[in-house]
């Protein structure tokens, strides 16, 4: 009897690469990339004038609901917000301001005394066209 060579048999990864990589590109195209984090569904308030503002990355958006108040897509108090307020050291720093159009006068006026006292005054009003 003759020894026989033992020849060893690798298994084909190819088409599991394949499979990845079409999995990758699946996931990649069909994924919704958030540019902010925003917490409250608002309900903005339509204009027709007005500037139309580029989307600024690095503007602190403030969301104003019937009830709540977030940045961040943090819900806040108005005791929290203040003391967000007064933690901002640029006093040049945007700031957006969201604000559902059923909210309250009164709680507009806080914020924006709020933004007064800590001389916050790049201030925009972001509604919808």
């Amino acid at each position: 009897m003759g020894k026989r060579s033992r020849q060893e048999v690798n298994p084909d990864i190819t088409p599991m690469i394949d499979v990845v990589f079409l999995l990758l590109i699946f996931f990649m195209t069909s994924t919704v990339f958030k540019k902010t984090e925003l917490a409250l569904l608002l309900n903005l308030p339509k204009t027709e004038s007005g500037e139309s503002a580029a989307s600024n990355t690095k503007a602190l958006v403030i969301e104003v609901s019937k009830d709540k108040t977030a940045i961040g897509g943090k819900d806040l108090t108005m005791l929290d917000l203040e003391n967000r307020l007064s933690s901002i050291k640029k006093k040049e720093t945007p700031i957006d301001l969201r604000v559902d159009k059923k909210v309250e006068y009164h709680r507009l006026v806080k914020i924006l005394d709020l933004l007064k006292k800590f001389d916050l005054s790049n201030l925009s009003l972001i509604t919808e066209n």
